[in-house]
């Protein structure tokens, strides 16, 4: 699996009179414990079937120190890439042990947010599958014992290029939905898990948009499955807007240089007049980084730090073919799906509140079916937490055949 277990490490040096001295502490323990996980066999895809579907299982093995209760395993299946080909996607499916409902065991998938775009970076890599949510980490699941309390089956991807080879196509919302999609297809090839076809999503930050993008696909790209309900918390929307707003901040530089390393390899976008000879290095090492945990996040925003000036050249929103991409990634440009559960918090630096704000109003005059959840003071990395009781709640009417209630005017 790797041989860095990084969410081990020391906590924090305690304060003390030689500030100096700590600081150099913390850069040698940031860059020992900062290391992603490395991949093993189970994530490498030799040969990826010619003859296959989307969904089909390559590779599956439990997942140890799971409670006996839980039936949990990591999955390696198959979705379908930007150019239309087969490839290889890892992931978690758990689901409690026990009897199945008639019918199948409802599914809830679970879309994660970022955790950067090396390969590494996968969220099924780490040691946090069975906990709940807190701050945002990714690895852990927001409303995950509530969940599976209630007796769903949760389908988790790693995106494509976050455990399997990259690059990842990160904000890439039509690879990301198949994605997503997919690990329900997955979740049904295992039997034990007895999954059945309604499904719904639940997605935070980057994994907002990709579960939008999944409600607005479902249709067209699994049309066996029932899609009941969308819920995201803090999703990228407007994301030529989100980008502007972002590089103001360190941590909106250390994503700008995420997703321009991706975009430029994923769509062959070039960066020259974008991102200065001179940056192009830092981008790179900044790209190479995860951030699974609080480690990682220092030695992404430590190696983007030669970017806080001039970084990009031009914004991306204002020039050729970046214009293009971001408006071709922007969700709510086809209808939702499903009735949507929206939550954004007021106190976000990374997600625009007005932003979501204005894409919550264009979906009501759409006429979509919105409840909107708007959160006093929480923060990017506290949205996901703590919107999850109203969100889980939310989606327990769903599949109970409750009216979806809406936050639109008449």
């Amino acid at each position: 699996m790797g041989a860095v277990s990084c969410f081990r490490c020391p906590g924090l040096p305690k304060r003390g009179p030689f500030p100096a001295a700590r600081a150099a502490v913390l850069a040698v323990l940031a860059s020992g414990c900062a290391t992603a996980p490395t991949p093993g066999a189970f994530y490498r895809a030799d040969a990826v079937p010619a003859a296959g579907n989307p969904g089909d299982i390559l590779r599956v093995e439990a997942m140890p120190g799971a409670p006996c209760w839980l039936s949990a395993s990591r999955v390696l299946y198959l979705s379908t890439g930007l150019d239309g080909r087969l490839v290889p996607v890892s992931g978690l499916v758990l689901a409690p042990r026990g009897p199945v409902p008639p019918g199948g065991r409802p599914v809830v998938a679970w879309a994660h947010p970022t955790t950067g775009v090396a390969t590494g970076c996968a969220p099924s890599l780490l040691g946090r599958h069975f906990f709940e949510g807190t701050l945002g980490i990714p690895g852990s699941i927001p409303g995950l014992s509530a969940l599976l309390a209630a007796g769903f089956a949760i389908a988790a991807t790693d995106y494509p290029g976050l455990g399997t080879p990259g690059p990842h196509p990160y904000l890439v919302g039509e690879s990301e939905g198949r994605a997503v999609l997919d690990s329900v297809r997955a979740a049904r090839g295992l039997l034990e898990v007895g999954a059945g076809s309604r499904f719904a999503v639940w997605g935070n930050s980057q994994g907002g948009q990709a579960a939008l993008f999944a409600g607005q696909l479902a249709a067209a790209y699994a049309p066996e499955l029932s899609l009941l309900g969308v819920a995201a918390a803090a999703p990228p929307t407007d994301l030529a807007a989100l980008l502007e707003v972002g590089l103001g901040t360190d941590v909106g530089k250390v994503l700008a240089a995420y997703s321009l390393w991706a975009w430029s390899r994923v769509y062959q976008a070039s960066l020259s007049g974008v991102v200065s000879p001179a940056q192009q290095p830092v981008v790179d090492s900044v790209a190479s980084t995860c951030v699974t945990n609080a480690w990682q996040a220092l030695a992404a925003l430590s190696a983007a730090k030669p970017l806080r000036e001039g970084f990009p050249s031009v914004n991306p929103g204002t020039v050729q073919p970046w214009q293009t991409l971001l408006a071709r990634n922007r969700p709510g440009q086809s209808p939702a799906g499903a009735p949507l559960f929206i939550a954004q918090g007021t106190a976000d630096s990374l997600v625009d509140p007005a932003v979501t704000a204005a894409f919550v109003a264009s979906l009501c005059r759409r006429g979509e079916t919105v409840r909107y959840l708007e959160m006093a003071d929480v923060g990017h990395l506290e949205a996901g937490d703590r919107a999850a009781a109203s969100a889980v709640g939310w989606l327990q009417d769903r599949f109970a055949g409750r009216p979806a209630p809406t936050s639109c005017a008449p």
